[in-house]
C-alpha cells in the first residue's frame, strides 16, 4: 500500500513524497525513522489530480457550520456503536459513510484518519473548534482518561439532547408570536403607505374638515412616506451598532442584567441561565473534569456576562481552596435554593448530582414560564393589532359618517 506524505525535517524544511507501507501507522514510523516528522498522510490514489488533493488535505465540505441537531445526532450513535463494542476508527468511519456532503461529514473523516495515524481522539477533534467546543473536546478527554469513553459519550449526548429539547420547545413556543407580529406590521404597513393616502386625496379634493384622529393618521402616513427608504436603513443602524457595542466588556455586562431585570422576561432568562450553567458544571465535574477547568468552560458556554462574571468569582475562591457555594450568595441570579443545594452537595461529596437536579427543576421551570408567557403573550398580541386596526378603520371612516350625516340634513 502506497501513502502520499508532508512531512518536515529537523531543520524545519518542508518534504513531500511516496512511501510504501502496510498501514498509516508503519508509514508514520518510517517517516520517523528517517528523521521526518509527518504533518499529512494519505493513501495514495491513482490520478495525479486526486493524489494532488490527497496532499492538500481534505475537501471542504458543504455548508460552513454544524447544527447542534446534527452533532447531537453523530454524539448519540457514536456512544451507541462504542457501548457495542467497536473500535472508534470504524466507528467514526460508519457514521461518516452514512452523513451527508457536508461539514461534520468532512471533519469526521479526517478525525478518524487522524485517529487512525495514532492521534487520540480528544485532540484530533481540538483542531476543528467550530465543529467540537471546549466542553466537548474536555469530556472526550477525560473519557480517555479514565477509560470510559463510551459511558461519557453517553452522558455528552443525553447533555446535548436535552439542551436542544428545551431550546427547540422554546423556540417553537415563540413562532406564534413572532408570526402575530410579522403579520401586523405587514398589515399596518399596507394600510399607512397604500390606503391612507387615497383616503387622504378623497378628502382633500371634498374639502372636508377632518376630526383630530384622522389628522394624527394622515400626519403619520405622510410621514411614513416621506421616510420610507431611510426607516429600514436606520433600524438596520440601530441592530448593528447594538451588536457591535456589545462586544465591549461593560456595555454586554449592562445589557445582560437589564435583561435580568424585566418584568416578565427577566426571570426566565434568569432560570434558563442558571440552568445551563447547572448541567454543564454538573455534567463535566460527573466526567471526572477537573472543577477549576469545569468552571473555565462553563464561562465560555454561560451566554451571560453576568453568569460569567459570578464563575469568575467562583473560580477564584475555588482556586484559595474555599467553597463554591459562599460566592454564588452574592450574586443575585443565584437564588437561595440554588446556593443551599450546591452548598449541600459540596459537603456531601454529591456536587455533580445536585447541579445535575438543579438544572433538571430549572429547566422545568423554564418550560413551564414559556408556555404560560406564550399563552399571556397571545390575547394580548390579539387585542394590541386589532386595537391598531380598528384606529386606522375609525380614523378613515369618521369623515365618512359625518359627510354622510351632511348630505343626509341637506
Amino acid at each position: 500500500m502506497s501513502f502520499q506524505y508532508e512531512a518536515v525535517d529537523n531543520s524545519g524544511k518542508k518534504v513531500t513524497g511516496v512511501l510504501d507501507a502496510a498501514n498509516k501507522q508503519e508509514a508514520k514510523q518510517k517517516l520517523q525513522g528517517q528523521g521526518l516528522f509527518p504533518t499529512a498522510l494519505r493513501e495514495a490514489v491513482a490520478a495525479p489530480g486526486e493524489a494532488a488533493a490527497a496532499v492538500a488535505g481534505p475537501k471542504r465540505g458543504v455548508g460552513f457550520r454544524v447544527s447542534q441537531k446534527e452533532l447531537t445526532a453523530f454524539t448519540t450513535q457514536l456512544s451507541t456503536l462504542m457501548d457495542a463494542g467497536l473500535p472508534i476508527v470504524r466507528s467514526l468511519k460508519i457514521l461518516e459513510g452514512q452523513m451527508k456532503r457536508g461539514l461534520l461529514k468532512t471533519t469526521v473523516g479526517t478525525v478518524a484518519e487522524e485517529v487512525e495515524g495514532g492521534s487520540p481522539l480528544s485532540e484530533a477533534m481540538s483542531k476543528h473548534p467550530r465543529v467540537f467546543d471546549r466542553l466537548y473536546v474536555n469530556m472526550v478527554k477525560a473519557g480517555e482518561v479514565g477509560g470510559v469513553l463510551d459511558k461519557i459519550l453517553a452522558r455528552l449526548a443525553e447533555f446535548m439532547e436535552r439542551s436542544f429539547r428545551l431550546r427547540k420547545k422554546i423556540r417553537g413556543a415563540m413562532m406564534y408570536p413572532s408570526a402575530v407580529v410579522l403579520f401586523a406590521l405587514a398589515v399596518v404597513t399596507l394600510l399607512i403607505v397604500y390606503i391612507v393616502p387615497r383616503f387622504e386625496q378623497l378628502f382633500t379634493e371634498m374639502k372636508m374638515t377632518l376630526p383630530p384622529p384622522t389628522q394624527v393618521l394622515i400626519g403619520f402616513s405622510r410621514w411614513m412616506m416621506r421616510n420610507i427608504v431611510w426607516i429600514p436603513l436606520v433600524f438596520i443602524a440601530l441592530v448593528g451598532g447594538l451588536v457591535a457595542s456589545t462586544r465591549h466588556p461593560k456595555v454586554r455586562y449592562w445589557m445582560d442584567a437589564m435583561r435580568l431585570r424585566l418584568p416578565v422576561f427577566g426571570p426566565v432568562v434568569r432560570k434558563a441561565a442558571v440552568a445551563r450553567w447547572a448541567r454543564t458544571l454538573g455534567t463535566l465535574t460527573a466526567s471526572g473534569v477537573g472543577i477549576l477547568e469545569a468552571l473555565e468552560i462553563c464561562r465560555g458556554t454561560a451566554h451571560n456576562e453576568v453568569v460569567s462574571r459570578a464563575i469568575d468569582s467562583v473560580k477564584d475562591s475555588v482556586r484559595e481552596g474555599e467553597s463554591i457555594a459562599g460566592p454564588l450568595s452574592q450574586w443575585k441570579v443565584f437564588d437561595d435554593v440554588v446556593v443551599h443545594m450546591v452548598d449541600v452537595g459540596e459537603e456531601t461529596g454529591a456536587l455533580d448530582k445536585m447541579l445535575l437536579k438543579i438544572a433538571d427543576t430549572y429547566d422545568s421551570d423554564v418550560e413551564i414560564a414559556v408556555g404560560g408567557l406564550v399563552s399571556l403573550l397571545e390575547p394580548l398580541l390579539i387585542i394590541f393589532v386589532g386595537g391598531v386596526v380598528f384606529f386606522i378603520v375609525l380614523s378613515l371612516f369618521l369623515p365618512l359618517v359625518s359627510l354622510i350625516q351632511k348630505l343626509g340634513a341637506e
